[in-house]
């Protein structure tokens, strides 16, 4: 087809779409007398019988492609819809495969043929050994051929596997078998891609040009494989693992990625202590679908959207309530008594891991201006119950809300936005106190995001929280229990701080950005540090200063400072010179 007739094809399009015309069929959704039911009370129409949005929540929240691409009677006869985006999403393709490594390739290789959930483990960093003989994970694909291989590969138990082993999250007869079957369970018969693969019929990059057109040549390479004039390429060892039947061969979604999205958020919900390296891991494995040539950035989100909202659906699901329980039960007793194995933590670098994250969320793909405020999707709350188990149902919901992205991605902007979700961002805490936050905390957590918000928090339990964002929020904090570190000079962000009981943790400094009142309990700072305080700090009768060190001051600043603490604590074999004036608390440590 001709550029001319190419535009000609879309010009009509656009405007038979904006006349009202008709959906492509299969994603045809005739009028309902009520609207759809959420996803999460609807995700068990998600079977290779339902293809159409009318009928399959699947399809339905993937259907923000619709604004990307129109599908066509046939699987080549596809058109764009806006071009800048496909155009941005193969150039993404053409420049990844272009620069791939032959490392790069040979992983690429083996996360293709490799069962997704055996290869999400490694999110497991230091507990991955430990979690593989318990559970009697194993693999056959543990590396590339150096050709293409002679025929299709599949991965197969390998010879002198244990007794009972089994391939993927494991066996559900073993030491862990309730967190195998809780995989299982979340990759399990409404969790496949396939019918949206087949409503949406988007191609492989590799079939494709830059302008998403279908780049058939009509010729058979050597392997008898049909020959497309794409500029992506395929990793050679993957040649003969491409699919010879385009029409049941779509890209949208990834199949892949939504596999490593499911495994990664069941294994974060039964181990939460490794939720964000888990994340991490999905979206750092779902990237070799890029690089192996076989997916696009547009296939991989959708792929990600839709584990997004099968994994809330069936976790949500009080079909599987002591199914979760056992599982998180299980693990916990697992691990609990291990020490865990030193070695290389693939995803051991927070910073690491949030630049595999980060742009991953939306590929850098061609955003358009809207302000459509983010809607969490019903359930969608189940996803932090366990990483985040101190905070009500609601709560959770607000953390979502806050750390969610912003609008004007379609894709993301599809219905119920779960594409919009940031599990990532979420794991580290609320992103805004838009109203007051209480939190009652009897464990040890750290909140990293820097939250903003016209609210303030109120703290309680016996528990430990760490604010380490450089925070705005400007409500106010309160700390009634328990301990409130300061992991940032700006933690308690712009408002007034008051210590009711418990211990204030100030750090090496801190800076109170209005008054400060200490009526009871505990001020621990370290020597050296100096906290600055902008407005008055009063402080109570039934109070007690700590410092933590051997050798320097602590010095406490504010525009007045009324009262006095009742005790002054030092280090052991020190002793404390405590100097107060009209605006300072001075302590300089000695030995005694």
């Amino acid at each position: 087809m001709v550029e001319s007739e190419l535009i000609s094809r879309r010009t009509l399009l656009r405007a038979a779409v904006a006349a009202g015309a008709a959906a492509p069929l299969a994603l045809k959704t005739p009028a309902m007398a009520a609207a759809p039911l959420p996803f999460v009370s609807d995700y068990q129409s998600n079977v290779t019988a339902n293809t159409t949005a009318a009928t399959n929540a699947a399809i339905r929240v993937l259907s923000g492609m619709e604004r990307l691409w129109h599908t066509g009677t046939a699987w080549n006869t596809g058109t764009v819809l806006d071009a800048a985006v496909l155009r941005a999403n193969m150039r993404y393709c053409v420049r990844v495969t272009s620069r791939r490594t032959p490392e790069q390739a040979a992983r690429a290789y083996v996360q293709d043929r490799q069962h997704q959930s055996y290869a999400v483990i490694a999110g497991l960093g230091p507990l991955a050994g430990a979690y593989r003989t318990g559970a009697l994970a194993v693999t056959g694909i543990t590396g590339a051929p150096a050709t293409t291989p002679p025929t299709t590969v599949s991965d197969t138990l390998p010879a002198g596997a244990p007794p009972g082993s089994a391939l993927g999250a494991g066996s559900p007869t073993s030491a862990l078998g309730q967190v195998v079957t809780l995989v299982n369970t979340v990759r399990g018969p409404w969790s496949s891609g396939n019918p949206s693969k087949a409503a949406y019929q988007y191609p492989r990059p590799w079939r494709m040009t830059l302008d998403s057109e279908v780049a058939d040549t009509g010729r058979l390479d050597e392997l008898g494989y049909p020959v497309y004039a794409s500029p992506v390429s395929v990793v050679p060892q993957l040649l003969r693992q491409r699919s010879l039947n385009p029409a049941d061969d779509g890209g949208f979604p990834s199949g892949h990625t939504n596999a490593f999205h499911l495994a990664a958020l069941a294994f974060a919900y039964a181990i939460p202590s490794r939720f964000q390296e888990l994340v991490t891991a999905a979206f750092d494995l779902s990237e070799t679908r890029i690089v192996a040539g076989m997916h696009s950035p547009v296939d991989v989100i959708g792929g990600r959207i839709l584990a997004t909202a099968l994994a809330a659906a069936i976790l949500g699901d009080p079909a599987n309530a002591a199914l979760k329980a056992a599982a998180v039960a299980q693990a916990a007793a697992y691990f609990g008594p291990l020490t865990p194995v030193n070695g290389t933590d693939p995803y051991g670098d927070r910073a690491a891991n949030r630049r595999i994250v980060e742009p991953k969320l939306t590929y850098g793909l061609p955003r358009r201006r809207a302000a459509t405020p983010l809607t969490v999707p019903r359930g969608a709350e189940v996803l932090l119950e366990t990483r985040l188990p101190y905070l009500s149902p609601d709560q959770r919901r607000e953390v979502l809300r806050t750390t969610g992205l912003g609008a004007g991605h379609p894709l993301l902007d599809g219905p119920e936005h779960w594409g919009r979700l940031d599990l990532w961002a979420a794991a580290d805490g609320y992103g805004s106190f838009d109203r007051d936050v209480v939190v009652s905390l009897d464990g040890e957590d750290t909140w990293r995001n820097d939250i903003g918000g016209r609210a303030g928090l109120v703290k309680t339990g016996a528990g430990t929280l760490t604010l380490t964002g450089a925070n705005s929020y400007r409500g106010g904090t309160t700390l009634k229990a328990g301990t409130l570190a300061a992991g940032s000079p700006c933690a308690f962000g712009s408002g007034p701080l008051a210590v009711a009981g418990g211990t204030l943790r100030a750090g090496a400094g801190l800076h109170v950005r209005g008054s400060y009142q200490h009526s009871a309990g505990t001020l621990a700072v370290r020597a050296g540090a100096r906290v600055e305080v902008s407005g008055d700090l009063t402080i109570g009768r039934d109070t007690t200063l700590t410092v933590e060190g051997r050798s320097g001051r602590a010095v406490i600043a504010a525009r007045r400072v009324t009262g006095r603490f009742a005790r002054v604590v030092v280090t052991p074999g020190h002793r404390a010179d405590v100097t107060y004036t009209r605006s300072t608390v001075v302590v300089s440590l000695r030995r005694a």
